[in-house]
């Protein structure tokens, strides 16, 4: 698994058609930068901020709500603080006006002192990252939440690997929730993914139908040690040729020069 390279923000980022972009975000940086993130958020940003009830919480928002509007500033040419969201029934956020209409598609998702951004130009991304604690009671988890075919691939998995296997599953259904807008209000057990160490993430059955889930483009991945993400797209994405869009990853370090690659996530 090739690492994350680090990558300084420049004034301008490219985003090609037919490609998604994902960062991964630090939620700990040192205060200075902290207070610099803050300083570009809105005043509905600033009190959701305070209602959390602990530091590092209301910090780690603050972090990652900065950085994703550092990040959009970049690809749209716009100041951070002067962009605006419009927020769908369950909650996803879109650009409102006049960014609307650039076709950019964006998510964010986090886990401890981590976050991941999604970018593409077109079409509904869903990002999912998750730390990867210990979890003894995954199976009682997974028969409760997942779909039957999902609980017997998970009964199979050796059991050093369950716990992989388990956020596997868990990453890839929440990109795909993610994307649709819908967040768990829809069960986790009427659509199946594949979830075995080393086997390609794809959606194996949507609402009992494989033609419908053959649509969707998953693609795993491994930001840091202990975390393990997944993004989600519906086909075709406007670009991509026919294995699918590209992805490139890349860990933004702000105020740190970096190398550009592309990196399998």
């Amino acid at each position: 698994m090739s690492a994350w390279p680090a990558r300084a923000l420049p004034p301008a980022l490219e985003l090609p058609a037919g490609e998604i972009q994902v960062w991964s975000i630090r939620l700990d940086p040192p205060p200075e930068r902290v207070a610099a993130l803050a300083a570009t958020l809105t005043p509905d940003e600033e009190a959701r901020a305070a209602r959390f009830r602990f530091d590092v919480h209301r910090r780690r928002y603050v972090v990652g709500r900065g950085a994703l509007r550092a990040l959009l500033g970049a690809y749209l040419g716009a100041r951070p603080a002067d962009l605006r969201f419009d927020y769908r029934e369950r909650g996803k956020p879109d650009l409102a006006r006049p960014w609307r209409g650039s076709g950019l598609s964006f998510n964010l998702s986090n886990s401890e002192d981590l976050a991941l951004a999604g970018f593409v130009r077109g079409g509904d991304l869903g990002v999912d990252v998750e730390y990867l604690k210990e979890m003894p009671d995954l199976e009682d988890i997974a028969t409760r939440f997942f779909s039957a075919a999902e609980v017997a691939t998970l009964a199979g998995v050796p059991p050093e690997r369950k716990k992989e296997a388990f956020f596997n599953c868990w990453t890839r259904k929440e990109a795909y929730l993610k994307a649709v807008g819908v967040g768990l209000a829809a069960p986790l057990d009427s659509f199946a993914v594949t979830l075995e160490p080393g086997e390609a993430p794809r959606m194996l059955t949507l609402e009992g139908d494989a033609a419908r889930a053959a649509r969707w483009f998953f693609h795993h991945l491994e930001p840091r040690p202990e975390f393990l993400g997944a993004l989600a797209i519906e086909l075709p994405v406007a670009g991509a040729g026919d294995a699918g869009p590209r992805v490139a990853c890349w860990t933004y370090e702000p105020g740190e020069s970096g190398r550009a690659s592309t990196a399998a996530g």
